[in-house]
């Protein structure tokens, strides 16, 4: 699921994820999926790791986009978001209602 490009001098690394939150103005919180096998018993986990990134582009929730690196815009934003390649159907989170 993750796409990276290769390392060396002037290549940014690029990953693709779904935007799991975009409550703030202009940063999206997005989540990327990768996949690593355990060193003792081989067996396939997911890991998933979730980078806020700069959006100019106007991604939503449930969005999937591609994220590229940056140099660091805030805090905690060192990745932009460069463009949005779907939706993805995300499960809502419904509380449950309080009596009337």
């Amino acid at each position: 699921m993750t796409e990276k490009t290769a390392k060396g001098p002037g290549r940014r690394q690029e990953r693709v994820g779904v935007v799991v939150s975009a409550k703030m103005a202009k940063t999206v919180v997005v989540s990327v999926e990768r996949l690593v096998r355990h060193d003792l018993y081989r067996k396939t986990l997911k890991r998933t790791s979730r980078f806020m990134a700069h959006d100019e582009v106007g991604a939503k929730r449930g969005d999937r986009v591609r994220i590229v690196e940056t140099r660091p815009l805030s805090k905690n934003k060192r990745w932009r978001v460069t463009e949005v390649l779907g939706q993805v159907n995300l499960a809502e989170e419904t509380a449950p209602e309080a009596g009337v």
